[in-house]
């Protein structure tokens, strides 16, 4: 989709593609009960990314990419709980067994798949997950998840300052407002990430 404002980046060289290598890895972030109802987290095109992220988790594991999948997660009294849980104290309901931080059954890990618990927007941030496709040498980065605009964004950020090649899976990231997906969405592929649909994913 055209941009109005393309023209800007492209004259100073940005929206290149960084392509997928040869060792790629699928991260789902935060899609769980919560962030899939919207009287709690979710609402927008986040039910649709959940329904779109199943065909794609079942091409990951066809494919035996590495698969992790994230669940904010703080402790039942708050006592870990950040600045980030000052700006959005209800996140603190996501305790370990709230229903609200499960992860949504359509996308149940199986085992040898890593379920990152994390305390912050990013899937990197204070966490195992870059040890673990250091381990298994992944150099591509697949993000699907919510939100477009919060910890997916912080995802591919983190992804790309890890000098992973990072993509985006555009029909499985959601948010609760469509404004801040889509500017987020154009502002990753400008500067950290490519995007690419599903058909286009299992194709490459």
């Amino acid at each position: 989709m055209s941009h109005p404002e393309e023209a800007i980046y492209q004259a100073q060289g940005m929206g290149n593609s960084s392509g997928m290598g040869a060792a790629p890895a699928l991260v789902l972030v935060d899609f769980v009960v919560g962030f899939a109802d919207p009287a709690h987290f979710g609402g927008g095109n986040i039910g649709p990314a959940i329904e779109n992220a199943v065909a794609l988790l079942a091409h990951a594991r066809a494919k035996a990419w590495p698969v992790a999948h994230t669940r904010v997660v703080y402790a039942d009294d708050g006592s870990d709980g950040g600045v980030f849980t000052l700006k959005a104290p209800s996140l603190l309901k996501l305790t370990e067994t709230s229903p609200l931080s499960q992860i949504v059954p359509q996308l149940t890990p199986i085992p040898g798949e890593l379920v990152v618990r994390k305390r912050g927007a990013s899937a990197f941030f204070d966490t195992q997950l870059s040890g673990f496709l250091r381990l298994r040498r992944v150099d591509t980065l697949i993000v699907a998840g919510c939100t477009t605009s919060g910890c997916v964004r912080a995802t591919v950020v983190d992804a790309m300052q890890h000098d992973l090649r990072t993509i985006v899976a555009v029909d499985c990231v959601g948010d609760r407002a469509l404004g801040p997906h889509e500017a987020n969405l154009f502002d990753m592929r400008q500067k950290y990430a490519d995007l690419m649909t599903n058909a286009a994913l299992m194709a490459a």
